[in-house]
């Protein structure tokens, strides 16, 4: 298991249904799985990867302060991004494919990496990215109209 100081959390009423589709839409790999109980299949536990990175975990309305944006009329509260090696177009027309809601179409951002974002089919909202071009913090700032505080970014 990766060592991650952060890792992301989603939950869905479907939650296995869900683990298959986001296998089958966005490419990820399922590297653990615990299901649940046959009296609380909420209760289960998934952890997903993408091209071997990364760590999210996936799992069932537990509890009631734990909702899927479904159960909340299609309210989000957290957005989930994901940074691919390459593909993003491609990926983008793989998740379309199998059902997505492509909210934004790829395009390039003005800190140099392409996005697309897209809802699944429980309302969750993720947004894909890929590095395409090297871009210095005052090229960034002079396209976004702004300054840019940030202690890594030159």
């Amino acid at each position: 298991m990766e060592d991650a100081t952060f890792t992301a959390s989603v939950h869905y009423e479907d939650p296995k249904a869900a683990l298959d589709w986001l296998v089958e839409a966005f490419g990820f790999e399922v590297t653990m799985a615990i299901d649940g109980p046959p009296e609380a299949p909420h209760a289960c536990h998934y952890e997903l990867a993408l091209e071997g990175r990364g760590r999210l975990m996936v799992g069932g309305q537990w509890r009631e302060a734990i909702r899927s944006p479904k159960r909340l009329g299609g309210t989000t509260t957290q957005t989930i991004h994901v940074q691919l090696l390459s593909g993003l177009d491609e990926h983008c027309e793989r998740a379309r494919a199998a059902g997505a809601v492509i909210d934004q179409e790829p395009e390039e951002q003005f800190y140099g990496d392409r996005t697309y974002r897209a809802f699944d089919p429980e309302g969750h909202l993720w947004t894909f990215g890929q590095h395409v071009r090297d871009v210095s913090r005052a090229e960034a700032e002079a396209a976004l109209g702004q300054p840019i505080t940030s202690a890594t970014w030159e």
